[in-house]
């Protein structure tokens, strides 16, 4: 077996949009609540994920692994997010999920989730309400990962840790459950065509008039999860 190449660096940001899935319904807000997040994954429907698993472009050994989708319970949901450190070994300054490699003491996926969360952010346990998970999802680098998706009680105080977190943001659910926001995209590299979505979305970070922002680029494996997520309350 030939063994697989790493991907060479580049800027997602470069490689041109293919389209844009506009065409596809969004989520209504009715459907973004806490309650009826509770009712979905009480009473799951059938669906089926849109991302499963990626290209592999790493010959390194399958880990587990689970994220945290921590969805803030404020007048309207936001999704919580972190920019991954730039001193990190795998997928250094990306948009992520809070979470990890599952350690041998950890139960389960959600234990794992949990403890991931509380190590890089300082989110307290207490201030999440798990509502289920979501079918893993396989990256490129040999993360299986499970999804945990929660809901997060307002009133916490997050203290990312430096050596894995550079920054900490939330973006609004619905911004992300509206596939107008789906963007698409494709590269060769050695002869193998890599295919993935991104959700770009700019965050205001002052006012009046001396406004600003910043773009949050999500892409790659937090997009495919994300898109999964709205195929699950969309089915």
């Amino acid at each position: 077996m030939t063994a697989a190449k790493p991907l060479p660096p580049f800027d997602p940001r470069a490689i041109p949009v293919l389209g844009i899935d506009s065409h596809l319904a969004g989520v209504a807000q009715q459907q973004l609540t806490p309650q009826a997040l509770r009712q979905r994954f009480r009473h799951p429907p059938v669906w089926t994920p849109e991302h499963s698993e990626e290209r592999k472009f790493s010959d390194r050994q399958p880990a587990l692994a689970a994220v945290l989708l921590p969805l803030v319970m404020r007048d309207e949901l936001t999704l919580l997010l972190t920019e991954r450190s730039a001193q990190l070994s795998t997928h250094s300054g990306q948009i992520a999920f809070p979470g990890g490699r599952t350690d041998r003491t950890d139960h389960d996926a959600v234990d794992t989730a949990l403890r991931e969360a509380q190590e890089e952010i300082s989110l307290p346990r207490e201030s999440v309400e798990v509502l289920g998970t979501l079918p893993t999802y396989v990256t490129g680098t040999a993360f299986i990962i499970t999804p945990v998706v929660a809901l997060i009680r307002p009133g916490f105080e997050l203290r990312p840790n430096p050596a894995e977190v550079a920054d900490v943001f939330e973006v609004p659910l619905g911004y992300l459950m509206n596939p107008a926001h789906h963007r698409r995209h494709e590269t060769e590299f050695d002869g193998v065509l890599r295919q993935w979505l991104s959700m770009p979305y700019t965050e205001p970070v002052a006012q009046g008039p001396g406004s600003a922002s910043i773009e949050r680029y999500i892409w790659g494996a937090t997009a495919g999860m994300l898109r999964n997520f709205y195929r699950f309350l969309s089915a």
